[in-house]
């Protein structure tokens, strides 16, 4: 048999063999995000038919500005889960980024210049993690319980630095939130992000046949090569019918690309997931498992710190509401509702972006219905109890089936 006979022949028992691994797929609980996916597509077409300028140009804009500063958190989530831990200072960690950036920023102040308030800011909240993943680490205190101290530190922090609203007027830390690229600044925009995105896939198939490894799909190899450039050009020509690409837009898809790189792509990242599969057996192949959960503490902390300087940027200000809300339950709900398993071991760094995209989604189309506050946090919290739910079951089928 021939080069190409073969290749014909693979094309064809993968083409017959979808329905089977679609079964198997299901039956094993390896879902990946696809019955999030599904359920933000349903979710999209019912508030499109029942809410006026849900589906408009302009809303577009308003969400992906909305949900950016929850996504930056949610990415921490995600590597905090990972390991089996959880995090529940990150909202008042924000909130003291969104502070330290406005102190700085004061005319009658430090006066720094914007970009150093946000290095500054973010140094900070990285260091706060540091020092909450050494205390789970190294001192071996639950994170639950850490974390939970943190959040009423941090809470107490902004409560006494503040003695009021802090109004940003640096034009740098505002735009964060709140600057919308030109039209031909959208299209380079995508044109990079779909290139890095491209080479990043070819790359990894190429790496994978040097080890011997074949392309066993050819059709869902190329359907990754196509999915991102055509979201890119879909989300380009949306932005550019409104004001363009938010530069939020842009902070919420480098840092998936980075951080997916770091998790796919690193030793680091493969030790994460060794760590939250078994830490014991991770500890057993020479993994320093302290050293990796006092890095992912840190990752959670930087993000938290990007985040919040993109909340206080969006609003303009730092007041004593800073890091409060629900916007901790948002971004650990986003990392959860988006795939990542409470449990440890399961997840991507997408998911965070996915989970944060339905519950902005959601709020924004029960807004426009004039639907009260509470619905909306009831609804948010049902989604987030299925989720959870939907997550429990799928472990237990993967460990009935050996996996």
């Amino acid at each position: 048999m021939n080069a190409d006979a073969a290749a014909a022949e693979l094309r064809e028992t993968g083409l017959r063999s979808y329905p089977g691994r679609i079964r198997d797929s299901i039956k094993s609980g390896n879902l990946g995000s696809w019955p999030v996916l599904i359920a933000l597509a349903i979710i999209v077409v019912v508030f499109a038919e029942t809410a006026t300028n849900f589906f408009t140009p302009g809303n577009f804009t308003n969400i992906i500005t909305q949900m950016a500063g929850t996504c930056l958190l949610a990415y921490g989530v995600v590597f905090v889960l990972l390991i089996g831990e959880i995090d529940l200072s990150i909202s008042y960690v924000s909130g003291m980024a969104g502070v330290i950036v406005a102190e700085l920023q004061l005319p009658n102040g430090a006066h720094l210049p914007g970009i150093w308030c946000i290095v500054i800011a973010i140094l900070c909240t990285t260091a706060i993690g540091a020092m909450q993943g050494s205390i789970v680490a190294l001192v071996g205190v639950p994170s639950f319980v850490v974390t939970l101290a943190g959040f009423l530190i941090w809470q107490g922090a902004i409560q006494r630095i503040l003695g009021g609203v802090i109004t940003i007027q640096d034009s740098t830390i505002n735009n964060t939130a709140n600057y919308f690229f030109s039209d031909l600044g959208d299209w380079i925009i995508a044109a990079v992000v779909s290139s890095a995105y491209v080479v990043g896939v070819v790359g990894g198939a190429v790496a994978r046949h040097r080890h011997g490894i074949p392309l066993t799909d050819p059709i869902l190899f190329v359907a990754k090569l196509v999915v991102v450039p055509v979201i890119a050009v879909i989300t380009v020509l949306i932005c550019n019918a409104d004001r363009g690409i938010p530069f939020a837009l842009l902070l919420v898809v480098s840092s998936l690309l980075i951080w997916t790189f770091v998790a796919k792509r690193t030793v680091f990242g493969r030790h994460v997931y060794a760590v939250g599969g078994s830490a014991e057996a991770a500890r057993r192949a020479g993994i320093n498992v302290p050293r990796i959960r006092i890095l992912v503490f840190m990752i959670s902390g930087a993000m938290a710190g990007l985040g919040g300087v993109v909340l206080a940027a969006n609003i303009q200000s730092a007041d004593l509401q800073a890091g409060g809300g629900t916007l901790l339950i948002d971004a650990i709900s986003a990392a959860v509702i988006g795939g990542t398993s409470l449990f440890g071991g399961r997840g991507e760094i997408r998911n965070g972006l996915i989970g944060a995209l339905v519950i902005a989604t959601i709020a924004s189309g029960m807004n426009i219905l004039g639907l009260q506050t509470g619905t909306i946090y009831a609804v948010t919290g049902l989604i987030l109890l299925l989720a959870v739910t939907f997550d429990t079951v799928v472990r237990r089928v993967q460990v009935r089936s050996g996996r």
